[in-house]
């Protein structure tokens, strides 16, 4: 069993966040461990307010972890301060972390602002680290600093972000309108777009939790970015199809709808 690490924000209705990390992993079967860097204040509908965890507490999660249980890959998602970024990226140097992926989250679907201002520089140096990193548009535009408005910005934008020495990156075009879903891999010096059919529905709340958490436990059992980041397309994929109607906004992806079919249970 390989163990993967989620160092991200708590979300208590279960969509995104470290909870929708833990489902991927199950359904990845990988084991999967947590350090909680804030606790939101939402639901399907809004984050209404966030809660930063003292970064001092922060490094000793990740110490905890790391002191105990060997650690085959990490997935960081909510990163809010400078100073929790600088904690974050000190352990994991001085742990020497493998199959890092970072899921850069500046801005929440409902439009909270997740990062803040001063912390965008901070985060481009723990983007640095990242054997996978996978911004959506509009985060690309923010860590790039220019608009990302067709497929030659994507390229040009994930050149940017590989230059600040990401070595992989994913840059997910969900935010495109078209009948499909297109998202550009720049993957050993290469790019590769990776395409399927758009899944109409509201419900897909924490769908970049998911994915970041389905790649690094890929990457964790083995697979090279290219490999990882293509499995853990097809299952974002499934899991939109599979989404759960609940609540009043938009509701979570089916994280684990294959394995309730493996136990009888309809979805």
């Amino acid at each position: 069993m390989k163990n993967v690490l989620s160092i991200a924000g708590s979300d208590p209705s279960g969509g995104a966040g470290i909870q929708a990390d833990l489902k991927t992993m199950c359904a990845m079967g990988v084991y999967g461990m947590t350090v909680i860097t804030a606790v939101t204040v939402q639901n399907t509908r809004a984050v209404l307010g966030v809660r930063e965890i003292e970064p001092s507490v922060v490094a000793g999660q990740i110490e905890a972890v790391f002191d105990d249980i060997r650690v085959d890959a990490v997935k960081v998602g909510m990163v809010s301060s400078a100073e929790i970024i600088a904690a974050i990226r000190d352990c994991l140097t001085r742990f020497r972390a493998r199959n890092i992926v970072v899921d850069p989250v500046m801005v929440s679907k409902s439009g909270y602002a997740i990062l803040r201002e001063d912390a965008a520089l901070a985060l481009r140096a723990l983007v640095a680290m990242a054997d996978v990193v996978t911004p959506n548009i509009p985060e690309a535009e923010m860590l790039c600093g220019f608009p990302v408005k067709t497929e030659d910005d994507m390229r040009a934008a994930a050149e940017a972000i590989a230059a600040m020495g990401a070595k992989n990156v994913l840059v997910k075009g969900g935010h495109f309108a078209g009948e499909e879903a297109g998202d550009l891999l720049l993957a050993d010096g290469g790019f590769s777009f990776l395409r399927a059919p758009r899944v109409k529905t509201k419900n897909t709340h924490g769908t970049g939790c998911t994915l970041s958490s389905a790649i690094a436990s890929r990457l964790a059992r083995g697979d090279d970015a290219s490999a990882a980041v293509r499995a853990a397309k097809a299952y974002i994929t499934r899991a939109i199809r599979d989404a759960y109607d609940v609540g009043a906004g938009a509701g979570p992806v089916g994280h684990m709808a294959e394995l309730y079919r493996r136990a009888g249970m309809e979805v």
